[in-house]
C-alpha cells in the first residue's frame, strides 16, 4: 500500500466504508466526472456481485432442541461453532492490513457481500453470538441506505429441501417460512430467494411467482435458450441454444411462466408473452465461481480483481455485471483468511477500477431484464444428472468405492412417511384448526418465538373451537410433527455417499420424531413399516448392511422420553443446586418439592417436579429418587405423581432405609415403589454426562497433580542438568514437569480473574502478585521448554485480556491509563511467553471500535490544554502503545 493511500485512508479509519470512500479513482477532471451517470441511479459501467450461500444444516438433537457435541470439530463444541469461528464472524470483521500486517480497518463484508444466510443457521447465530448476528443485519439496512433501498440479503427456502423433488404444499411451505423468517429478522420482504442446490424446475417457479419472490441466481449451466425479449418491431426474435454453460452471465434474464406449469391461474398458451407471470433471473459467472472455490483465485485481492477483470466486455455497452457466486464458507472456513482479500477488493480494489459493488436487486432496478431464457426441465447447480444426486446412485459425491443405491429407497420411504403423515395431519387437524394447512404455514411465527404469549395469540387465532389444554398439546404436536417432516428432506441427507454419516442419521432422526409425535396424537403405529422400507436402502459399511439396522442402532438409541428428562435433571441435581425454576434444554422444570440426605459414600435424594416441554406444552407431574452408590454408581427411578400422601409415604420411606446406612436395602426400597426400571448414568444426556464424569474424576485428578508436583519439586534439579547439558530429558520427569507447571498456571489465573472480576480492582496489591507470579511460572516453563496444553489456560486469559481492556476504555482516567495499559499489555505478553497462541481478534475490535468511535473524534488540538475535558495525544500515548502491541496500524496518530 503506498503511503499516499495509507494516510487517505487513516483519515476515517474507523468507518468499514471509509478506506475505500478516501480512494482516488478519478480518470479525468472533476468537471467531466460530475457529467457522469451515478451508477447508483442508472445502469453505467462495470458492476460488481459477490454472492455467498451461507448456510449449515440443521444439527439440533429433535428432542432437545440443540446441537450436542461433535468430537469431528474438536477443539469446538460443534461444527457450527468451528465455521462460525473461522467464516461467519471473521467476515463481520474483515480486516484491511498494511503492509506489516497491522490493521488498517475493520470491514463489514456483509455490507458488499450479495448473500443469503439459511434460517436454521441463523437461528443458531442469534442464539450463540448475537454481535455477529446484528452486525449481519446492519450489514443489509447499510446495503438498502446505500443501494436505493435494495439490500444485500436475500431469502433462502426455510431447510434447504430440493425443491422440485418436493410436492406442491412443501414447495409452498417452504417459501412462505423463509419469507417470514427473513422478514423477521431483516424488516423487509425479500426479493429475491436462494434455492437450495439452485435446484429448480417449472413447478418450482411457479411457486416462487406465486409467493411474490422477483429473482433467483442459478448456474449457467441451468439454461437451455434464450433471446432477446420480444418488441413491436421484432415480435419473434430468434431463439439462441445455451444448454452447454454458454449464457452469458453479464445481465438479467426473465422467465416466463409456461402454461403447462401454472396449476392455478390456468394460463392459456394463447396469451402474449408480456402478459404471462414471470420470474428474473441471474446467471453466475461458472468459471470464476469454480475457481474461487478450487482454485487460487482468492489467495490475494489483486488475483480476486485480475480474475474478475478478465470477463469485463469491452464492447461498449451501457453497463454490464460481474456476477459469481460460490458457497459463504468459502471465505474463511474453506479457504482461511481469504476474507481479508474481499474486505481490501471490496474497500479498494473496486474503486479504484472504477467498479461499483452492487446486489441483484438494485442492479435488477437500474437494469432489467431485456433477454428471455428458458431453462432445462429439472436442474441443480451441483448434479450433472438433473437432481438425481438426491435420489438416485448417480455418482455425484461418489469417487471412491462406495455407491450411493440407498439414495432411492431413502427418498421413498420418506415419500411414504410423508403422505402417512399428512392424513394423520388432516384427519386431526381438521378437528383443531379452522384452515390446518393455513395454520401449518404459518406456524413459523412459533418456530420463532416459542415464548407462552405468543403460543396462545398463534392457537386462538387458529382453533376450530375452544381449545382444551390436551387439544392445544394435540395442536402442537400436530405442528411440529409437519415441522420435522419438511426437516427430514433436509437436502444434506443424500449429497454424500453414504446413509449412516451424521448428515443421513440426523434426517432419520427428525423422521423418528415425527413418527412419535403422530403417534402421541392418533395413536398410529408406523414405525415398523417405515423401518421396513429402509431395508430396501443398502449401507456401504457392513456394520449396518441398510438404513433400518442405521435407524436402529443410530436412531433409536437417541429418542429421549420426559422420564428420561426427569432422570437427567435427578441425577445432575446431586451436582447442580437448582432453582426451584429450571431450564433443561427445550424443557422447563418446576421443583415441588426436594431433600437430599448424604450418609458415608451414600446420597440419597427424593423429589417432585413438573416437566413442560417448550415445544410442544405438554407436561408431565413426576417423582423421582435418585441414589448415588459412590463413583460412577447411580440409581434413578421415576414415576407419576400419584398423590401427596402417598408420595409422602414414599419418600419417609426411602429415607428410613437410607439411614440404616445399607445401599442394598435402600435400592430395594425404591424398587418396591418404582419397580424394576431405573435410569444410570449412562443415560445422562451426553453433555451433562462428561460433565459429571469430570466433576467425579477431579479428586482423582487433584491427588495426581499433587504426586506430579511432587515428583517435578523433587527431581528439579535433575531437570535442569539434562536441559543444561542438551540431553533427551526422561518423559516421565517431562511429563511431570509439564502436568505441575500447567497445573499452577491455571490456579493462579483462575485465582487473578476472580480477584479481578470487579473494576477497580478490590486488592490491587494481590493482583500485582499474582501476574508476578504468572511471570515466573511462564519463565520457569520456558526454561524447562515445557508445553503448557490446557485449552483452559488460553481460555482463560483472553477473557482476562478482553474484560481488562473493555474496564480500561470505559474508564479512562489520566492518573491510571499508563498503568492500567502497562497491566494488559503485561497478560498479552504473558501469553506470548507461554505459546498459548491467543486469539486477540476481539480484543482488537474492542480496541479498534472504542478508539475510533469515541476517542479520537474527539481528541484535542496540540495547543489545547484539554480545559473542555478532551484527551491530548501525549495523554493517549500508553494507549496508541498497546495499540501497537495488538497490532493496529496507528503511525499516523503515535507519530
Amino acid at each position: 500500500m503506498s503511503d499516499s493511500i495509507h494516510a487517505e485512508a487513516i483519515a476515517e479509519l474507523g468507518s468499514p466504508s471509509s478506506i475505500a470512500t478516501n480512494v482516488d479513482t478519478s480518470t479525468g477532471d472533476h468537471a467531466v466526472q460530475s457529467r457522469q451517470p451515478n451508477p447508483i441511479q442508472q445502469a453505467h459501467g462495470v458492476y460488481v456481485t459477490v454472492h455467498g450461500h451461507f448456510y449449515q444444516p440443521p444439527r439440533e438433537n429433535p428432542y432437545l432442541n440443540a446441537i450436542e457435541r461433535q468430537p469431528s470439530a474438536a477443539p469446538f463444541h460443534n461444527w457450527n461453532e468451528r465455521i462460525h469461528y473461522e467464516c461467519y464472524r471473521p467476515n463481520a470483521f474483515a480486516r484491511v492490513l498494511n503492509d506489516r500486517g497491522e490493521v488498517l480497518g475493520i470491514v463489514n463484508n456483509y455490507e458488499y457481500l450479495s448473500f443469503n444466510i439459511g434460517p436454521t443457521l441463523m437461528s443458531w447465530l442469534e442464539q450463540h453470538d448475537l454481535e455477529t448476528y446484528q452486525r449481519i443485519l446492519e450489514a443489509d439496512r447499510k446495503s438498502c441506505d446505500r443501494l436505493n433501498g435494495h439490500g444485500n440479503a436475500i431469502a433462502q427456502v426455510y431447510n434447504h429441501i430440493i425443491m422440485p423433488l418436493a410436492n406442491d404444499r412443501d414447495k409452498l411451505t417452504q417459501i412462505r417460512w423463509g419469507k417470514a423468517d427473513f422478514r423477521a429478522r431483516f424488516g423487509r420482504d425479500p426479493e429475491g430467494m436462494w434455492l437450495a442446490e439452485t435446484a429448480v424446475d417449472q413447478a418450482t417457479v411457479a411457486a416462487l411467482i406465486a409467493e411474490g419472490i422477483r429473482f433467483i441466481v442459478l448456474a449457467p449451466s441451468q439454461a437451455q435458450r434464450c433471446r432477446p425479449l420480444p418488441t413491436a418491431e421484432y415480435p419473434n426474435p430468434h431463439w439462441t441454444e445455451v444448454g452447454g454453460s454458454q449464457i452469458d452471465p453479464i445481465q438479467p434474464y426473465r422467465c416466463y411462466l409456461k402454461p403447462s406449469a401454472d396449476l392455478s391461474n390456468g394460463l392459456s398458451d394463447t396469451l402474449p408473452d408480456s402478459d404471462r407471470p414471470y420470474l428474473d433471473i441471474f446467471f453466475y459467472d461458472g468459471p470464476i465461481s469454480r475457481d474461487m472455490g478450487f482454485n487460487d483465485v482468492l489467495s490475494s485481492s489483486h488475483h480476486f480483481v485480475g480474475r474478475l477483470g478478465q470477463a469485463v466486455r469491452g464492447d461498449h455497452r451501457p453497463a454490464q455485471l460481474i456476477s459469481v457466486a460460490t458457497d459463504g464458507e468459502t471465505f474463511g472456513h474453506h479457504k482461511g483468511g481469504t476474507e481479508k482479500a474481499l474486505a481490501y477488493a471490496f474497500t479498494e480494489e473496486f474503486p479504484r477500477h472504477g467498479w461499483t459493488v452492487t446486489n441483484y436487486a438494485h442492479y435488477l432496478s437500474i437494469n432489467p431484464p431485456t433477454w428471455e431464457v428458458e431453462l432445462k426441465p429439472v436442474t441443480a447447480w451441483s448434479c450433472s444428472h438433473g437432481v438425481d444426486r438426491w435420489q438416485e446412485d448417480c455418482g455425484c459425491g461418489g469417487g471412491g468405492l462406495w455407491n450411493q443405491q440407498w439414495r432411492k429407497p431413502l427418498r421413498e420411504a420418506l415419500d411414504w412417511l410423508r403422505d402417512q403423515l399428512v392424513k394423520v395431519y388432516e384427519e386431526q387437524g381438521r378437528k383443531l384448526f379452522r384452515d390446518h394447512w393455513k395454520a401449518r404455514d404459518e406456524y413459523v411465527r412459533i418456530i420463532l418465538d416459542r415464548s407462552p404469549a405468543n403460543v396462545n395469540r398463534f392457537l386462538t387465532e387458529h382453533q376450530q373451537h375452544k381449545l382444551t389444554v390436551g387439544d392445544r398439546v394435540d395442536a402442537l404436536r400436530l405442528l411440529e410433527m409437519q415441522r420435522h417432516t419438511l426437516l427430514m428432506y433436509t437436502s444434506c441427507g443424500w449429497f454424500f455417499d453414504e446413509l449412516s454419516r451424521p448428515e443421513g442419521t440426523q434426517i432419520l432422526r427428525y423422521a423418528a420424531r415425527a413418527l412419535e409425535l403422530a403417534g402421541d396424537v392418533a395413536g398410529v403405529q408406523l414405525e415398523k413399516a417405515f423401518i421396513k422400507r429402509l431395508t430396501a436402502a443398502p449401507s456401504n459399511v457392513e456394520f449396518f448392511q441398510n438404513g433400518a439396522e442405521v435407524y436402529r442402532q443410530l436412531v433409536i438409541p437417541a429418542q429421549i422420553s420426559l422420564e428420561q428428562v426427569a432422570s437427567h435433571y435427578a441425577i445432575t441435581s446431586l451436582f447442580t443446586p437448582y432453582a426451584r425454576d429450571q431450564r433443561v434444554y427445550c424443557y422447563s422444570v418446576h421443583q415441588m418439592d426436594y431433600q437430599m440426605q448424604r450418609l458415608g459414600s451414600l446420597t440419597l435424594a427424593v423429589g417432585q417436579i413438573q416437566i413442560t416441554s417448550d415445544l410442544i406444552r405438554e407436561t408431565r407431574h413426576l417423582v423421582f429418587a435418585v441414589l448415588h452408590l459412590g463413583g460412577w454408581d447411580f440409581h434413578c427411578c421415576i414415576q407419576p405423581f400419584s398423590g401427596r400422601r402417598s408420595y409422602t409415604q414414599l419418600r419417609d420411606s426411602l429415607f428410613e432405609a437410607m439411614a440404616q446406612a445399607s445401599a442394598a436395602r435402600t435400592i430395594l426400597a425404591m424398587n418396591r415403589f418404582f419397580g424394576n426400571q431405573s435410569y444410570s448414568l449412562q443415560d445422562l444426556f451426553a453433555e451433562e454426562r462428561h460433565r459429571i464424569m469430570r466433576l467425579l474424576s477431579q479428586e482423582t485428578l487433584t491427588r495426581l497433580d499433587q504426586l506430579y508436583t511432587q515428583v517435578y519439586r523433587d527431581n528439579y534439579g535433575v531437570l535442569m542438568a539434562f536441559h543444561r547439558d542438551a540431553l533427551e530429558v526422561p518423559q516421565e520427569l517431562q511429563v511431570a514437569a509439564e502436568i505441575s507447571i500447567s497445573h499452577r498456571a491455571l490456579t493462579t489465573l483462575q485465582a487473578l480473574e476472580r480477584e479481578t472480576s470487579d473494576f477497580p480492582f478490590s486488592n490491587p496489591e494481590l493482583c500485582q502478585n499474582y501476574l508476578i507470579e504468572l511471570e515466573a511460572i511462564a519463565t520457569e516453563a520456558s526454561h524447562l521448554h515445557c508445553q503448557i496444553k490446557p485449552l483452559q489456560i488460553k481460555q482463560t486469559l483472553e477473557r482476562l485480556i478482553l474484560r481488562s481492556l473493555w474496564n480500561l476504555l470505559n474508564n479512562l482516567n489520566s492518573e491510571t491509563i499508563a498503568t492500567d495499559a502497562a497491566w494488559i499489555d503485561r497478560l498479552i505478553a504473558l501469553g506470548t511467553q507461554l505459546n498459548l497462541g491467543l486469539s486477540l481478534d476481539r480484543v482488537q475490535e474492542l480496541y479498534f471500535r472504542h478508539l475510533h468511535g469515541h476517542i479520537l473524534p474527539d481528541l484535542a488540538e496540540p495547543s489545547d490544554d484539554r480545559a473542555d475535558g478532551k484527551w491530548t495525544i501525549d495523554q493517549l500515548r500508553p494507549l496508541l502503545k498497546l495499540g501497537e502491541t495488538l497490532a493496529i496500524d496507528l503511525r499516523g496518530w503515535s507519530a
